[in-house]
C-alpha cells in the first residue's frame, strides 16, 4: 500500500464514525448520512410490486412463482433494494470493506418497523470463515441495527460446517447445500420470540429459510428476514421482454 492509499484508508477509518463523504461516490455530505441524495435516488429500490411472503419483486400483485411452488420457512421477508447495479455492488463491497456495514444498516433500518420483532439474529459464519475474512458482515449490520433501533440482538446460532458456494446453484441444490448447517446454541433465548434474521441478500431464500426452520424447531414464535437486497426473475416464463 503506497502513501496515498494509506492516507485514503486513514480518512475512511475516520469517516466510519464521523461521516463527511458518501460511501458510494465520495461526495461531501452534511447530515452525517452514509449515502448522498444523488446516489440514493439512483439506487435500485425494491419499491414496486413484491411477493407478500418473500418480498422479491413480481410483475403483478400476488405470490411469486417460487412461493406458489414452495413457501419459505420465514413468515415474511423484505429488502429495500434489488440485487442489481449499485445494490449488488454494496453487497460485494461489504465483503471486502468492513465499514460498509453502516451503509447497509442505514438503508435497511426503515423496514424494521414492518416486523416489530422481539430480537434480531444474524446469519452466522463458521469460525474458520469468519477468521479468514476478519469479520461477519451480517453480525455487524445486526449490531448496528440493534444500536439504532433499540431492539436487542441475540448471538443464538452457530454454523457448524462450511457450505459450498451458492451462486451457481438452483433452489433445490441450495437447500441441500445448507441443510443441517445451523445449530441453535441459545434455545432459551429464542423460545417464544418474534425474531428477525439479518443478512445481506435473498436470492432463492434457502439460507434464511433453513435458519428460520432451525429457530422455529427451537421454539421461536415467528421468524422474519430482512436483507439489503433481493433477487428476482426478470423472465419467469422464459421470455425476454421483446419476445412477449
Amino acid at each position: 500500500m503506497n502513501i496515498f492509499q494509506r492516507i485514503g484508508e486513514g480518512i475512511r477509518r475516520y469517516d466510519d464514525t464521523h461521516n463527511f463523504t458518501c460511501d458510494l461516490c465520495g461526495r461531501e455530505v452534511f447530515g452525517g448520512e452514509r449515502v448522498c441524495e444523488r446516489c440514493r435516488a439512483a439506487l435500485p429500490w425494491n419499491d414496486k410490486n413484491i411477493c407478500p411472503l418473500c418480498g422479491r419483486r413480481v410483475g403483478e400483485p400476488g405470490l411469486c412463482l417460487d412461493c406458489k411452488k414452495k413457501r419459505l420457512m420465514v413468515d415474511k421477508a423484505r429488502s429495500p433494494l434489488l440485487h442489481e447495479g449499485e445494490g449488488a455492488r454494496i453487497v460485494y463491497r461489504a465483503k471486502r470493506r468492513k465499514y460498509f456495514y453502516r451503509t447497509q444498516a442505514e438503508l435497511m433500518l426503515p423496514l424494521i418497523d414492518e416486523f416489530a420483532p422481539d430480537a434480531l439474529v444474524f446469519v452466522p459464519m463458521t469460525q474458520r470463515a469468519e477468521k479468514k475474512r476478519g469479520y461477519n458482515q451480517a453480525r455487524l449490520v445486526a449490531e448496528e441495527l440493534s444500536r439504532q433501533s433499540g431492539i436487542p440482538m441475540l448471538d443464538a446460532v452457530q454454523k457448524t460446517r462450511e457450505t459450498g458456494l451458492q451462486k451457481s446453484l438452483g433452489r433445490a441444490e441450495r437447500e441441500k447445500n445448507v441443510e443441517g448447517c445451523f445449530h441453535v446454541s441459545d434455545r432459551k433465548g429464542v423460545k417464544g420470540k418474534r425474531l428477525l434474521i439479518i443478512d445481506d441478500t435473498l436470492t432463492t431464500g434457502s439460507t434464511v429459510s433453513e435458519l428460520a426452520s432451525v429457530l422455529k424447531r427451537a421454539g421461536a414464535k415467528e421468524v422474519y428476514a430482512l436483507t439489503l437486497t433481493s433477487g428476482y426473475d426478470k423472465h419467469p416464463f422464459g421470455f425476454k421482454d421483446d419476445e412477449k
